[in-house]
């Protein structure tokens, strides 16, 4: 069950917004917008303990169906003068 509340509720009535996510995500919204979310810590590490290793997920064949274009960075570079 997903509950949706104001951040304003949530200053309000803590208590209330803790005792929802005992039963699922509590989202929190900034002036209508989702800004945040409430979860226990049981399901908080559920979604971000992993067992698995960054090889081992690259290797996995599932992962071959991920489209990744890597940001470019500029170093800067410059082509050298000789004066």
């Amino acid at each position: 069950m997903t509950v949706t509340i104001s951040s304003r509720e949530f200053n309000q009535d803590t208590s209330r917004a803790k005792k929802a996510a005992s039963k699922g995500p509590v989202f929190i919204t900034d002036r209508g917008r989702p800004a945040h979310v409430l979860l226990t810590i049981e399901d908080y590490r559920r979604l971000t303990v992993t067992d698995e290793s960054l090889l081992a997920a690259l290797a996995d064949p599932a992962s071959m169906d991920i489209d990744w274009e890597p940001a470019k960075i500029g170093l800067g570079i410059r082509a050298a003068t000789f004066e």
